[in-house]
């Protein structure tokens, strides 16, 4: 099995999207497999300019914010009812009562809408490992204040790649993390919250803290709030950690490699 592993930035934006750059959104390719991690608005679009929703292998969701999610509800109808032909229902994995909330969305009348018919759904938990294809998925529970879950995708190879989804800065994150070819963390705070409100995501300098904590080997900060420049971002990160830090531009694809060693969290 080829240790190949890239993602394609499909968006970054956060919470809405903007003018280029759709919500939190990553095409995830290796050992044969496409994964969808996280479908937040716009991201659908971006996804078919690379490949068809026939082709997906599966999608990986976070947690259930719009920016995360909210582009599952198109795809259902693409899946089942425009030019896709479905052989079998894509696994969704993502946090406990995905179905039943995309359901409740998509219902118009007494019948509750299929969503099995689209999706395979697994409920996802801590320390959760699934195989989707050649890749391997270990979930664990981070800190957002409602059920969320960041993910290590890996190939038998070797290489990994974690992300960490909305999460403040948690023990779970960092070991999840630990010894990682690729962090993929979340920036969204222009600067950390005042005593006594709960933080729920990381500062740029939070984000290096993070990545120099698990020895990731290189880190993309991603999930940009939109009072912070991402260039700024990636300097900031870069006065807590001293490996290479980069942006998630949209469209930018990124290679990761890497060699087998330790095992996963």
């Amino acid at each position: 099995m080829t240790d190949d592993l890239r993602f394609t930035v499909l968006g970054s934006a956060s919470p809405y999207p903007r003018a280029g750059n759709p919500c939190s959104g990553y095409l995830v390719e290796g050992a044969g497999t496409r994964l969808w991690l996280d479908a937040g608005s716009g991201t659908l679009g971006a996804l078919r300019a690379h490949i068809r929703l026939d082709e997906l292998d599966g999608i990986w969701i976070s947690h259930l914010h719009a920016d995360h999610c909210s582009d599952l509800l198109t795809a259902y109808y693409g899946l089942l009812y425009a030019d896709v032909e479905l052989a079998a229902p894509v696994p969704l994995f993502g946090p406990p009562g995905i179905a039943d909330r995309l359901a409740g969305f998509l219902t118009n009348g007494p019948r509750r809408s299929p969503v099995e018919d689209a999706f395979q759904v697994v409920e996802v938990r801590d320390h959760h490992r699934a195989l989707v294809g050649g890749l391997a998925l270990t979930s664990r529970a981070v800190a957002h204040g409602m059920p969320a879950f960041g993910v290590r995708v890996e190939t038998e190879g070797g290489a990994s790649l974690t992300y960490s989804g909305d999460t403040a800065p948690c023990e779970a994150l960092t070991a999840l993390a630990d010894d990682c070819t690729v962090l993929l963390c979340e920036a969204d705070y222009a600067r950390t919250p005042q005593a006594g409100t709960e933080a729920v995501h990381h500062t740029p300098e939070q984000a290096g803290a993070s990545a120099a904590v698990a020895g990731a080997q290189r880190l993309v900060v991603t999930h940009i709030g939109p009072s912070l420049d991402p260039e700024e971002a990636v300097t900031r990160a870069g006065t807590r950690y001293d490996g290479p830090a980069e942006y998630a531009a949209p469209g930018r694809t990124f290679g990761v490699t890497g060699q087998a060693g330790k095992p996963r969290p």
